[in-house]
């Protein structure tokens, strides 16, 4: 979903590996999928546009296997499709593709998994609301989809473009991130870069405008990660502060006040080891392994019981197994260290998987 990037942050949530250490979780508007520690990939919620991948336009209210492959190593949603590498490096992506997000050549959705037409070669996806973008093993950084405000990086050279685009000539990109219109990414030296619309700031750059090529955020080297929200973004350093920036309308920057258009410090915590945004909305871990989330509620997304807006973190439950393995966005979901996957808020869709479409104002079990 957008923001899904970063997650814990230092490296990206869609990282791929010989296989998924860790259970895996993305959220889009309103669905879901997880990889599980079998490398198996399973999707539930929304399906209009064939977001889910089973071949269906039908929703699910409960998870169901896409394909029979038990080689999936990361994933990440959008708002409407989803992107996820495998142990191969191959980068594949379905539902909507109105933009050309599915980097297939074509702006036609897809209900299966397709490859995206570039190489394989990939370790991390992020999926926005209708532009994607990619590390490759060898540190280039690359995107495709809508870029009607520079939001690809390239300079404003296409509108929109159905296959990957490098971004610059660099080899050191680390992560990125990709949001409604903008995108953040780090690299190797520890250094911020984002580009994109930031009419609300969240590129972070001090500016109102736009930014058609990546620019760096400050001067600081210690920057661990990196995540988008709809018009904002947070990141945690290396000394485990954590920094929110742009739109501000629910509070998702973690201080009441109105927009900013540059980094400010989420409290005085210095025990964050993962932050994860998605629409309106963020949730972070800490050291401890407690969970904590603020921003928009509406649909019980924060998970502390009620749907009022939090401009500040608030815990969720008292649980201290989350792993911050997470996904964040109208509906929430997150693994303990038992393996088990949690999920809250917005469900009109059955995006929550419990065979209900009931809103969730607290975390729920999810049969995977």
């Amino acid at each position: 979903m957008i923001g899904m990037a970063v997650f814990g942050l230092g490296a990206t949530a869609a990282s791929a590996n010989a296989a998924p250490a860790n259970p895996t979780v993305a959220a889009g508007y309103a669905h879901t999928c997880a990889i599980r520690t079998d490398a198996s990939l399973w999707c539930w919620g929304s399906n209009a546009s064939g977001q889910i991948g089973d071949g269906t336009a039908t929703n699910r209210t409960v998870p169901v296997r896409v394909g029979t492959a038990t080689t999936w190593a990361s994933l990440d949603a959008g708002t409407s499709y989803t992107c996820g590498i495998r142990t191969d490096a191959t980068l594949w992506c379905w539902g909507s593709n109105t933009r050309g997000q599915l980097g297939d050549g074509s702006t036609v959705k897809r209900t299966v998994p397709t490859q995206v037409s570039a190489g394989t070669s990939w370790s991390s996806v992020s999926a926005g609301d209708s532009h994607t973008c990619g590390v490759r093993t060898d540190g280039s950084l690359w995107c495709w989809g809508f870029n009607r405000l520079g939001q690809l990086g390239d300079g404003a050279v296409v509108y929109t473009a159905t296959t990957p685009l490098r971004v610059g000539t660099a080899s050191t990109w680390a992560s990125v991130t990709t949001g409604f219109a903008h995108t953040c990414a780090t690299r190797t030296d520890g250094t911020l870069w984002c580009w994109g619309d930031s009419s609300a700031g969240q590129l972070g750059l001090g500016i109102l405008s736009y930014q058609t090529t990546p620019a760096q955020v400050g001067t600081a080297t210690t920057w661990a990660g990196v995540t988008a929200g709809y018009a904002s973004a947070c990141a945690t350093r290396t000394d485990g502060t954590l920094w929110c920036w742009g739109d501000n309308g629910y509070g998702q920057l973690g201080t009441p006040g109105p927009y900013q258009a540059a980094p400010v410090q989420v409290g005085s915590v210095a025990t964050w080891t993962a932050v994860r945004a998605g629409f309106d909305t963020v949730c972070a871990a800490r050291t401890d392994g407690s969970l904590w989330c603020w921003g928009n509620n509406a649909t019980g997304q924060v998970g502390d019981g009620s749907t009022t807006h939090r401009s500040a973190p608030v815990r969720v439950g008292t649980a201290t197994t989350w792993t911050g393995n997470a996904a964040t966005g109208y509906h929430n979901c997150a693994f303990r260290t038992d393996g088990s996957l949690w999920c809250w808020g917005g469900n009109a869709n059955a995006q929550l998987g419990d065979g209900t479409t009931t809103q969730r104002t607290a975390p729920q079990q999810v049969v995977l």
